[in-house]
């Protein structure tokens, strides 16, 4: 019984993180990485976005610069 409260008093706890964090954050310069990741989360989107209407585009491209057979 001793070992059994043992390994439970050793495991670790699991963290959960709140949004009340983000307040205490606000006083230092931990929103500027916030931002940052933001922004990046922001640009892979429109970067993945954008990539879409490219391949769609080269694909309708590369239909009409086929030659047709007759």
């Amino acid at each position: 019984m001793k070992r059994l409260a043992a390994l439970i008093a050793l495991m670790p706890g699991m963290a959960l993180a709140h949004p009340g964090h983000l307040a205490d954050a606000a006083g230092h310069d931990h929103w500027v990485a916030g931002v940052a990741i933001g922004v990046a989360i922001g640009v892979a989107i429109w970067g993945a976005l954008r990539g879409k209407k490219d391949d769609e585009a080269d694909q309708v491209d590369d239909a009409e610069a086929e030659p047709q057979e007759s």
